[in-house]
Order: C-alpha cells, then sequence, then structure tokens
C-alpha cells in the first residue's frame, strides 16, 4: 500500500511555546530526585505537579488511572473530556502498566500540555479562548506540519466547537487535533526514512500505524 502525507517539514518537532523546556518526545523519561517524597519523578518537577498527582492517587500504587487522571488535570490544569484523557492515556501510558500513567509519565504529560498551552495562546491571537481555521493552520504549520486543507476540514468537521459557518477549537480539541497529527506524522516518518512525503506500507502496517488513534478515544 503506497500512502503519502506531503507537506511535514523535515526538521524535528519543535513547539514555539515561549519558557517551557524542551521534550524529544511523549515518553519522556528522566533521573529521579533525592526527596524521598517524590522520588519517582524527574529531577526537577514542580511541586505542584507532585501533589496533582499525589492527591489523586488515593491507595498509593504509584499509578493513576483513566478517572484519576481526569480528575488530577481537571483540578490542576484544564477540564478535559474523556475522548481527550483516553487518547493522552494511550499515548502516555506506562509500558509495564498500559491503563495507568506513573510519576514520569504524569510529569511528561503536564509539561506536554505545557508546550501545548502555549501554542495555543500564542496562536490565538484575538485572545477568544479559541482556535479558528486558520489559527490552526497557523499553529500546526508553526511546529512543522504543512497539513493539507482537506485534513484540517476533516480535523473541524470531528472536532469543531459551535455551528454553522463558525467552527472553532477550544483547547481540549486543539490538543487532540494536535497530538493526532504528530502522532501519525511521527509513524508515518519512521516508514519514510527520506522525508519525501511518500512511503510504502502494507496493509497490517497502515491498520497497526492508525487504528491506535481511533479507538483509544472513542
Amino acid at each position: 500500500m503506497s500512502s503519502s502525507y506531503g507537506g511535514y517539514h523535515s526538521q524535528s518537532y519543535a513547539p514555539s511555546a515561549p519558557e517551557q523546556p524542551p521534550y524529544s518526545n511523549y515518553n519522556h523519561t528522566s533521573s529521579s530526585t533525592s526527596n524521598s517524597s517524590s522520588s519517582s519523578f524527574p529531577a526537577g518537577t514542580p511541586q505542584d505537579v507532585i501533589r496533582s498527582f499525589q492527591m489523586v492517587d488515593r491507595d498509593r500504587s504509584g499509578f493513576i488511572d483513566e478517572r484519576e487522571l481526569h480528575q488530577a488535570l481537571s483540578s490542576g490544569f484544564h477540564h478535559f473530556n474523556f475522548r481527550t484523557i483516553r487518547l493522552l492515556l494511550f499515548l502516555f501510558k506506562n509500558p509495564h502498566q498500559p491503563l495507568t500513567i506513573g510519576p514520569k509519565e504524569f510529569a511528561a504529560l503536564w509539561s506536554c500540555l505545557g508546550h501545548w498551552r502555549g501554542i495555543f495562546e500564542r496562536y490565538d491571537r484575538d485572545r477568544s479562548g479559541k482556535i479558528d481555521p486558520l489559527e490552526l493552520r497557523d499553529a500546526l504549520y508553526g511546529i512543522g506540519y504543512a497539513v493539507p486543507g482537506s485534513v484540517l476540514q476533516l480535523l473541524l468537521s470531528k472536532y469543531g466547537d459551535g455551528s454553522g459557518r463558525r467552527v472553532e477549537l477550544g483547547f481540549d480539541s486543539f490538543v487532540v487535533c494536535g497530538m493526532i497529527i504528530k502522532g501519525l506524522t511521527d509513524k508515518f516518518k519512521e516508514k519514510d526514512t527520506r522525508y519525501t512525503g511518500s512511503a510504502t506500507l502494507s496493509y497490517d502496517a497502515f491498520m497497526t500505524m492508525v487504528l491506535p488513534f481511533l479507538v483509544s478515544y472513542d
């Protein structure tokens, strides 16, 4: 199966959000802190992030599930719906306990959302609290993804808020769209090693690439 995703930039993903530490991928790991109460968090993890995790980890297992993640992010960051929470869980899940997130994954997720928040605010030029179609195009292009207009329309039709001619994205939906574009593009680049915008995929490889992004949050 031949497939093309022309238009992505060959440079690495580089969020344009200001005053945020860079990260190379979603499954970020780091060394532990010397503080025994937060020894499983990466070094330098802010105390409010640690507290947000610990407040919902009531059984002190060191892992949180879907509902606990929703509670932690809603109380300390943004009120995401469960569609978004399930996608975040899929992208950041602990490799040994796939339905949960541990401290390192939670810290990486929090940092990642900080980047997306910075991007959202940077491109929400009219300060409406929403991203319109042109702002979405510019935001994705600004972080390295020249997404075709047909793909933008699909994203807006599925995740857009509002009705009629004015379709916009709140932060919640913006995160979903951005992570889907990033995740699928990263997967495609693994096959398109020369960055030509085209790759040959088997049916199994194609289904394995796409389906996790469809079934993880529906």
